[in-house]
């Protein structure tokens, strides 16, 4: 059985979706600037001490990716990071047999984790989730299950269930956002479970989780400024905190503030606004495959204009 203590270490620093990237004129996958793309946040400081990488995830468009596609696209991520920096495979599914074939493949495969989510479409329980959690994790016992709360597309993870959660061993993670109330959700699981799991913050509360024992955040930002999530991260360790918030405030929350605005008037989806910020400090991008429209066009001098805003560097000129 594999250390579980340390894959809840390994868990720790910046936890970076990869977008996944496809050839325009047909919308195939283009894994060879996927490999560029790891390269290119290898070659700014993400290693294992202070990133994980998530293939095949929301921003990764694995809803719109077959199985074989989900399996190349963690493929090419793995062998690309070469050991340098963790690797988790989006697990996300409705469906419980394809759940535990995935988490194998992602164990054959040499990923470290598997994120899963509640099944969405039909309002399952709770029971219903946690015996397909319990599936997929004696599917492998060598795999770290990473639990992610998708609240706005399934039901909610309640405070009680992911107590229940807590006795399946390798659950190792938990990325966790919940809707905010004056009942505290989330600070109340990161304050009596953040020694259980690693607490990946995924609602932007960085200060007040990291006070309470998370280890890990998610930011949309480190796939074009890698840096500043390291910083970020850096800050959060060392308590550094008013720092933090300025980021937050001053070159985070721009990029926040115009995906909610496509989100309401133009499209929906994920890792879209990752992508043409990519593509607007010279990486390789694509657009993500439909339903989701194309941004590109309509979005990128609005765009261009709050990177430069933020400060990220290298942003090319129009």
């Amino acid at each position: 059985m594999a250390d579980y203590e340390n894959l809840k270490n390994k868990l720790a620093g910046c936890y970076v979706t990869i977008p996944t990237l496809f050839h325009d004129e047909d919308l195939s996958l283009d894994l060879e600037s996927m490999k560029s793309h790891v390269r290119y946040l290898i070659g700014k400081g993400m290693n294992a001490e202070n990133a994980v990488f998530l293939a095949g995830g929301a921003a990764g468009d694995f809803s719109t990716m077959t199985f074989d596609e989900r399996v190349a696209v963690t493929k090419t991520v793995i062998e690309e990071t070469q050991g340098r920096v963790p690797v988790a495979m989006g697990g996300q599914t409705t469906n419980t047999r394809e759940l535990v074939k995935l988490i194998k493949t992602a164990a054959d495969l040499g990923a470290a984790f598997v994120q899963v989510s509640p099944p969405y479409y039909f309002n399952h329980t709770e029971d219903d989730f946690y015996e397909f959690v319990l599936a997929g994790a004696e599917a492998s016992q060598e795999i770290g299950i990473i639990i992610y709360n998708t609240f706005w597309t399934s039901a909610n993870i309640s405070d009680s269930l992911v107590e229940k959660l807590a006795s399946i061993p390798n659950i190792v993670g938990l990325k966790w956002a919940v809707p905010r109330t004056d009942a505290m959700e989330f600070e109340t699981v990161c304050a009596q479970y953040s020694k259980r799991f690693c607490i990946i913050d995924n609602n932007l509360l960085f200060n007040i989780s990291f006070m309470m024992g998370a280890k890990t955040i998610e930011v949309h930002a480190c796939n074009y400024w890698p840096e500043l999530g390291i910083k970020m991260y850096q800050d959060l360790k060392n308590k550094n905190y008013e720092a933090v918030q300025n980021d937050l405030i001053e070159k985070i929350m721009p990029f926040y503030h115009l995906w909610v605005q496509i989100e309401q008037e133009y499209t929906s989806g994920d890792g879209y606004l990752d992508k043409l910020c990519m593509e607007l400090i010279g990486l390789p991008s694509s657009r993500c495959r439909p339903p989701t429209r194309d941004i590109r066009q309509k979005y990128r001098e609005q765009t261009r204009n709050m990177l430069l805003k933020s400060g990220v560097p290298g942003v090319l000129a129009s």
